[in-house]
């Protein structure tokens, strides 16, 4: 297992944030390269099923997800079911003193290939958590539009 976070402020309220957050059509306007949509269930509440293509054209992974966890406004978790991607996704949106609000991004996933799989982490780590913060500042701007 192999644990990411990162973290972002956000002008927009906790329930603004939280909204466009789970608006998984839209997920394609703040996360980088990836589009989303409910396959299952209504997509707000725990047991609906979720699909995120990554990738350029057809070059990319389908990640199958089960949310957890439905807790609006504040937070919202996933379970990776595909390949490559196993393990555990949450998002907080916690309220800041004076207004706005501080968007938490994590990851516990399971890495696949083993030892290959580590070694490869090791190094695309750095690059992953720059483009979940960059996603992540995508969807703060959003939010305060």
């Amino acid at each position: 297992m192999t644990h990411l976070a990162v973290t972002v402020d956000a002008e927009a309220s906790p329930e603004r944030v939280f909204n466009v957050l789970t608006d998984w059509d839209r997920h394609h306007e703040w996360m980088s390269l990836t589009s989303a949509r409910v396959v299952a269930g209504d997509g707000h509440s725990a047991g609906s099923a979720l699909a995120a293509f990554t990738g350029v054209g057809p070059v990319g992974f389908l990640d199958t997800m089960e949310i957890t966890d439905w807790d609006p406004p504040h937070g919202v978790s996933v379970r990776h079911t595909g390949w490559p991607l196993r393990g555990t996704g949450l998002f907080r949106v916690l309220p800041r003193l004076g207004g706005g609000s501080t968007i938490l991004w994590e990851e516990d996933l399971e890495l696949p290939f083993g030892a290959a799989g580590r070694f490869g982490w090791n190094l695309a780590k750095p690059v992953g958590a720059v483009f979940l913060k960059r996603s992540l500042r995508r969807l703060a701007e959003l939010s305060a539009a």
